[in-house]
């Protein structure tokens, strides 16, 4: 969107001084590593003269670029920045600010990776904090329901929603302290969350209210200014709207629906936010997104262990599987079977979700098999139960529900 020269330099020093970091919005993951490097070198010399708050920018860098490209190595860079931001924390307030950074960025860890125990040890941290200035103060509640919403989640009780609500409902009181962005990312969760809700239990005051908060939202985020974020109100918006469309039977809401969707694409290249990217396209539905983007989004979260990655992997072997069936090739599926399998078999130890996802990947080749050549499929439910378990054990929600939906789907066959 930008090129290197004087327009890009004036936007570094400009942004550099400004607590709003939506400026990173305008450029791509490449130039945000280069960035994050930059802090990180001046964080760390003799001479500068405010190591906190430089560290605690690099450790932020280095969480953005996490998030929008899925890089294990830049959480733990982040995490390191955190710590020293730590050592040269002044006050009780900046030591407080610097356990919230470290909090940040266990959330994101399990955002991209899953396991639950990030969230045991991100709620720990945000409990044990006296933060005294107003912004912290609001910082430590919002980051306190976005990690109740991700709780409820994982386990949600007829306790755990209201609860995250009434946080939600605290911390959005609180949240004109907020920077913009933190601002904004307690909305997108609280919209997420109350989304779910609203559908579950057909609540049109929840949801007129989730409707027009990202309408705000979106009106709020110019594409010229803040592309991801009005990229995520419109794809969270798009769910909603399909969602009810469903319920209703509405083809018309449908439609507009996958309109949102595409308008959410077309707010950057995929290069720019990878995982922003290809979490439009997953977000879709598993028959709207065509063979070739999900290969595609495969490609560009190959990160082990990485929760979009394998979504993207089952969701394109069971396009795949599809295919074949549809053109009666029983040796493309017999071939893709051979592949996952010697990926299963592995004497290498694999990330949960990686597993979980070729679980489900091969239950969709063996029904697919099975329907071409009248052959049984053995195993498949032990396999699908097997891979819900350990999803949801990670908190990959949307991979367990895969599992089950075609659990289901066998039982009415």
């Amino acid at each position: 969107m930008f090129e290197f020269g004087r327009d890009l330099r004036k936007l570094f020093e400009k942004a550099r001084e400004s607590d709003d970091l939506g400026w990173l919005e305008l450029i791509g993951a490449d130039l945000i590593e280069a960035e994050a490097r930059r802090e990180t070198t001046d964080a760390g010399r003799v001479s500068c003269a405010r190591p906190f708050e430089a560290w605690m920018r690099a450790s932020l860098l280095w969480r953005d670029h996490a998030r929008r490209t899925g890089s294990a190595a830049s959480l733990t860079k982040a995490a390191s920045c955190a710590s020293d931001a730590a050592r040269h924390a002044r006050t009780t307030d900046q030591a407080a600010a610097a356990g919230l950074e470290a909090g940040e960025i266990h959330l994101a860890r399990f955002d991209l990776f899953g396991g639950p125990e990030r969230l045991i040890v991100a709620t720990g941290d945000v409990q044990a904090l006296y933060p005294e200035r107003a912004r912290t103060q609001a910082w430590a509640v919002a980051l306190g329901a976005r990690l109740a919403a991700r709780r409820t989640d994982m386990n949600p009780s007829q306790d755990a929603a209201p609860t995250a609500l009434a946080l939600f409902d605290a911390a959005r009181r609180e949240q004109r302290h907020l920077p913009a962005t933190v601002a904004d990312e307690l909305t997108l969760d609280w919209a997420g969350l109350a989304l779910r809700l609203g559908i579950e239990r057909r609540d049109i005051v929840l949801l007129d209210r989730v409707g027009q908060d990202l309408r705000a939202l979106v009106e709020a985020s110019a594409p010229e200014q803040r592309p991801i974020t009005r990229a995520r109100a419109l794809t969270l918006a798009a769910v909603g709207l399909k969602a009810l469309a469903g319920l209703a039977g509405d083809t018309t809401a449908e439609a507009q629906g996958q309109a949102l969707f595409d308008a959410a694409a077309d707010q950057f290249t995929p290069d720019h936010s990878p995982l922003d990217w290809a979490a439009v396209q997953l977000a879709q539905g598993p028959t709207q997104t065509p063979l070739l983007i999900l290969a595609q989004a495969e490609a560009m979260t190959r990160e082990p262990g990485l929760m979009l990655g394998a979504m993207a992997r089952e969701r394109r072997l069971s396009a795949e599987a599809s295919l074949a069936e549809a053109m009666g090739d029983v040796k493309a599926i017999q071939g893709l079977e051979a592949m996952v399998h010697r990926r299963l078999a592995a004497p290498v130890s694999r990330p949960p979700l990686d597993w979980a996802a070729d679980q489900i990947g091969m239950a969709h080749l063996m029904l697919a098999r099975s329907r071409l050549t009248g052959t049984s499929a053995s195993a498949v439910g032990m396999m699908l139960a097997e891979a819900s378990t350990t999803a949801r054990e990670w908190g990959a929600t949307a991979l367990a529900e895969r599992a089950e939906q075609v659990s289901l789907r066998m039982a009415r066959a």
